[in-house]
């Protein structure tokens, strides 16, 4: 057991034995295979390494391997002059990813395939094909340009998951555009924080939406937002609930379909150098105020897609579904990558629990999907309701699972692998970020896995674990950095250049620190076991809160944890732990006690919590991210500071009432 001398880590099950292979015909079939082929080259870690090697000709090979189309190409695909925090790529391209993700489908067999599949939480259903999309997406953007949205002007993107989201998301785009997507479930202050930063021109949103059947109202909150936003000229409205009254302003106000009508369902694709702007989106802002982080036509959209394609495998017959808001990057991800390799997205909009713990299984057996996107927090949380919800239903078209958002327990993720994919499909452990425009690690369909591990560094990201003077470092725990650019780097975070610098690259020249702690052990896995700013710091002995947190959430009593460090005049910091537990275990001192002992045997005296204390909920992002730094505040009497991201604002007086 670690005990006093125990380093981050040492509880997270290093070295264990893989449980799933690729047999030969996965291998032989897989995009990445005959990418390396193409290319002559053996391995994929041949292909990691010539790719950190040769920064140009990788990337300039994956906008090949896309079909990434551009109206006039591009000189270089770097510039060999430019800094590794800044260089400028496809210099001299001449684009606009619409082309790519919808015009160039169209006359072509694709077009008649399905892009999006959408249900609502009450059942509603619609499918749209690549032809449908595209015209709703032409009658949109001829009422943008009649508004007078031009190009480089911000939109703000305020709305449910539904097709209308995706079909301004790409009208937007579409008229040279900058995409400004903004999580459904804000309230006023971040709206006007995030509208006011970018200087926005409109905003589209919606009446409102439902869950667990509640109307729950968007146009209101826009409103108060827009009116400390003198920048905002036009509001245009979906009426996605149908609801009587909408409050609509003269002279800004504009509803859907009455913006689109009499508009021609053809509308030219405005042209933009392939470094301009496409999005500005936001940060959940849990480590300060949210960073506006830059991406351009061929960035974001490239390396989401080259994500998809070839760690992930998706093939232009598959279907994706991954939960998340357009206001997180997984969102954005989910529209960029599926249409530019000419796949189909599911969207939907509701509780992925209602009405009853088997809705997300049986969406994957009724809309045939092959890849579906979760997060650890999810499945703990469907995992206390049994097996037979995901029994119950078929799963036999899905290929994989896809994960991302926080770091698994080793307990949920031998559930979700044995249950869900009948020990037989990987699941496909995803970590980035929205400054990375993806991932910097994720599973593959070629190399063997293990628990909660991921498979190694996404092709072209040439990643590495290191110590605190920056030299590489095997079978520990470490900062996880990337050594050289690549394509999908954020272009730096709007009106901050400082900050941007200041956040990524002061610490190691030349080299980006990503913030979260990783390790790589003997058979060359690599895992995530959370920020390294919430490193816990005990007496000078650093501890991850998953390492606390994955000991708590393995009890049958437990559904959900989260560990934070708090103050001391001694040791510099203690250990307090928030538990959510799994009915019907009832809050008591024995429990706690057992659970103390529990966090000692493993960890050592040393490393005893202050206390644990029960909680209702935890502070949560929309995309399940446990917000720790606000965990802390709030048990700390401090200031909370941005709190724009939280799912349920309510989860904080949870805690207040723990504490």
């Amino acid at each position: 057991m670690p005990g006093s001398d125990s380093k981050p880590g040492d509880a997270f099950p290093f070295n264990q034995e893989v449980v799933w292979t690729p047999s030969a015909d996965v291998v032989r079939e897989a995009n990445l295979t005959r990418f390396m082929d193409a290319h002559g080259i053996d391995n994929l870690e041949a292909l990691r390494t010539r790719a950190a090697e040769d920064v140009g000709w990788f990337w300039d090979a994956v906008l090949d391997d896309l079909s990434i189309e551009f109206y006039e190409d591009y000189d270089n695909i770097i510039d060999p002059s430019g800094s590794p925090q800044r260089p400028s790529w496809c210099v001299g391209g001449q684009m606009n990813i619409v082309h790519t993700l919808l015009d160039k489908w169209q006359g072509t067999p694709t077009e008649h395939k399905e892009a999006l599949r959408w249900e609502g939480e009450d059942g509603t259903t619609e499918t749209l094909t690549y032809g449908d999309l595209h015209r709703r997406v032409c009658r949109f953007a001829n009422a943008l340009r009649e508004l007078g949205i031009e190009k480089g002007e911000r939109v703000g993107l305020y709305m449910p998951m539904t097709p209308e989201i995706v079909v301004a998301f790409l009208a937007i785009i579409k008229v040279g555009g900058v995409l400004l997507p903004l999580f459904s479930g804000y309230g006023v202050g971040a709206l006007v924080t995030r509208l006011q930063g970018a200087s926005a021109k409109a905003l589209v949103t919606a009446d409102g939406f439902a869950r667990r059947r509640s109307p729950i109202h968007m146009k209101e909150t826009a409103d108060e937002a827009v009116r400390q936003c003198p920048s905002v000229g036009h509001v245009i409205v979906h009426r996605h609930i149908g609801r009587d009254e909408v409050p609509m302003t003269n002279g800004r106000d504009h509803f859907w379909i009455d913006a689109v009508a009499g508009h021609d369902t053809t509308a030219p694709t405005t042209r933009t150098a392939a470094e301009d702007v496409v999005m500005i989106i936001y940060t959940s802002g849990t480590t300060g105020p949210p960073k506006g982080t830059v991406h351009t036509h061929c960035g974001f959209p490239v390396k989401g897609a080259q994500d998809m394609y070839h760690p992930m495998d998706l093939k232009p017959d598959d279907t994706m579904y991954w939960m998340s808001d357009m206001g997180w990057m997984m969102g954005p991800w989910l529209v960029f990558g599926t249409l530019t390799i000419g796949a189909t997205m599911v969207l939907y909009d509701g509780a992925p629990d209602h009405p009853d713990p088997g809705r997300l299984w049986r969406m994957v057996d009724s809309h045939d999907v092959t890849h579906l996107g979760v997060s650890p927090t999810l499945i703990r949380a469907l995992r206390t309701h049994g097996d037979g919800p995901v029994l119950d239903a078929d799963r036999s078209s899905l290929r994989a699972v896809g994960s991302t958002g926080s770091p698994w327990d080793p307990d949920s993720w031998a559930w979700c692998f044995e249950t869900a994919l009948n020990g037989e499909k990987p699941i496909l452990n995803y970590s980035g970020g929205t400054e990375i425009s993806g991932g910097i690690l994720c599973g593959n369909f070629l190399e063997p896995l293990k628990p909660a591990a991921f498979s190694g560094p996404v092709p072209g990201m040439d990643a590495d674990v290191v110590d605190a003077d920056g030299q590489p470092v095997r079978g520990e725990v470490g900062e996880l950095v990337i050594r050289q650019p690549w394509i999908g780097m954020t272009r730096g975070f709007w009106g901050e250049d400082d900050r941007y610098h200041d956040t990524y690259w002061r610490r190691f020249e030349d080299v980006w620190v990503h913030g979260d702690f990783a390790a790589i052990d003997d058979d060359g896995l690599w895992y995530i076991l959370g920020r390294s700013d919430d490193t816990i710091n005990v007496a000078g002995k650093r501890i991850g809160p998953t390492e606390i947190e994955a000991l708590l959430n393995a009890h049958d009593a437990v559904a959900e944890s989260a560990a934070i460090g708090v103050p001391h005049e001694v040791k510099g910091s203690e250990i307090v732990a928030f538990v959510v537990l799994q009915p019907p275990a009832d809050k008591s001192d024995v429990l706690r006690d057992d659970l103390l002992h529990t966090v000692v045997d493993a960890m050592g005296k040393p490393l005893k919590p202050r206390e644990i204390l029960f909680a209702d909920a935890l502070p949560k992002t929309r995309n399940a991210k446990v917000m720790r730094r606000l965990i802390r505040d709030a048990y700390l009497g401090a200031d909370l500071g941005d709190t724009s991201s939280l799912e349920d604002p309510s989860t904080i007086d949870a805690i207040r009432a723990a504490r």
